[in-house]
């Protein structure tokens, strides 16, 4: 309404949340702030495309895997009834992890937990590990069982719970136990700022695709550069880490000054590196 421009993960959230606001995520006209698995099943794809402004002159990467997650989200959701109960409503994971909660407090990393759980089936099938889906987890050869766990979108969705679930009364605790996120604004500032160099110059030319050790290697390298970084940060400030915890530099740090950085250096804002991406990851 105010024309005002917001491109990449600030545009997606901001239409994100009109979507829902819409009613579009409810299949109960008389309660249209809600979602549930009935009206995730059901998403059109026009309906998707239209609440994200889609067209020729303003294109989506990964519309089409957007669209597939929500519909997947839905279908999970109906059966996980443990969950998010029957009918099936993304709301009733409040209600789960405040009959798990001791004593109203709830640890960050049992959120994290419980929606790797019960959203793992989610995520598009990679690697598996006796039959079980590991979502954002990667092969390489540096750990001793061979992968890389990441988890990015999840615990990104565990940080952005927190404000809305402490509203709601639980206590969260052990907000450390998250790592760092290892995505192109927390990645590229890195890069961008020369902290994370490559070894070959190829790098910055090359299109990768998310499973090149070269791609998996720079998000282990974000989330240890991130540690340090908070670290160094809390030291500047007089903090301790329970007083300013990693989630405080993420949000008002790190990813700000990523997204500043890489407006200043590149049209568009993008990052630093040309990326393959279905929207499924970043």
């Amino acid at each position: 309404p105010n024309s005002q421009r917001l491109p990449r993960s600030e545009g997606l959230g901001v239409a994100s949340l009109a979507l829902f606001a819409s009613g579009a995520l409810s299949s109960d006209a008389g309660r249209p702030l809600r979602c549930d698995a009935a009206a995730l099943i059901a998403l059109a794809p026009e309906t998707l495309a239209d609440a994200f402004q889609v067209g020729p002159a303003n294109p989506l990467v990964g519309l089409d895997g957007r669209l597939a997650l929500l519909q997947r989200l839905g279908e999970v959701m109906a059966a996980t009834p443990a969950v998010f109960g029957t009918p099936a409503r993304a709301g009733r994971l409040v209600d789960y992890l405040r009959a798990h909660a001791a004593g109203g407090r709830v640890t960050a990393s049992f959120i994290l937990e419980t929606l790797l759980r019960a959203l793992g089936p989610v995520w598009p099938g990679r690697l598996r590990l006796k039959g079980v889906p590991l979502g954002d987890c990667w092969g390489h050869p540096g750990p001793e069982d061979g992968l890389l766990p990441f988890h990015k979108l999840t615990q990104w969705l565990t940080y952005s719970l927190l404000e809305p679930l402490e509203a709601a009364g639980l206590i969260i605790t052990g907000l450390d136990e998250l790592t760092g996120l290892p995505e192109y604004r927390n990645g590229g500032l890195l890069l961008d700022f020369g902290l994370i160099q490559p070894r070959d110059e190829r790098f910055w030319h090359h299109t990768w695709t998310m499973d090149a050790p070269a791609i998996v290697e720079w998000r282990a390298l974000t989330v240890i550069g991130l540690d340090r970084l908070a670290d160094a940060v809390r030291g500047e400030l007089g903090l301790s880490r329970e007083a300013f915890p990693l989630a405080r530099v993420l949000e008002g740090g790190t990813w700000s000054a990523g997204r500043r950085i890489a407006a200043q250096r590149r049209q568009g804002g993008g990052p630093p590196l040309r990326l393959i991406s279905d929207g499924t990851v970043f």
